[in-house]
């Protein structure tokens, strides 16, 4: 395992800032969900026992939502590495996104569905692929 670097004060008191649920992107597809007559948990853990939160729960549905930050998991569009300890910070960024696949395979599982939206989509699209997850008509 790499070593965890030393952060100077300025970066980790930023990091220490960062929100972990409630996020902008997250309140956004939630008011959405909401304005559609959606009925919903927040930051939940699916599965009794289980450390990962949902941003999203439905749970007589079976349905986890999770609404992903593009560089804390690595978006295909946006992800961008930093270049200061980068091998320290993509090992780390590497370790989330492998910690998403095994949370959506445990879920699978479990016969929960799983719907991961990027921070940078659009809420009604989101939203969309929600109802559509839960089996109802968007709108």
């Amino acid at each position: 395992m790499i070593e965890r670097p030393r952060t100077d004060a300025a970066t980790s008191a930023r990091l220490a800032r960062q929100r972990r649920s409630g996020t902008a992107p997250e309140l956004a597809l939630r008011r959405e969900l909401h304005r559609r007559g959606l009925r919903y948990f927040v930051d939940r853990a699916p599965l009794r026992g289980q450390r990962r939160r949902a941003d999203v729960v439905f749970p007589r549905r079976k349905v986890a939502v999770y609404v992903d930050g593009c560089f804390w998991h690595s978006c295909p569009e946006h992800a961008t590495y930093p270049k200061n300890n980068a091998e320290w910070w993509a090992a780390k960024l590497a370790g989330n996104v492998a910690r998403d696949r095994a949370t959506d395979a445990t879920l699978h599982a479990a016969g929960w569905q799983v719907v991961r939206i990027w921070e940078h989509e659009n809420p009604a699209a989101a939203a969309d692929r929600v109802q559509a997850a839960l089996g109802r008509e968007p709108g």
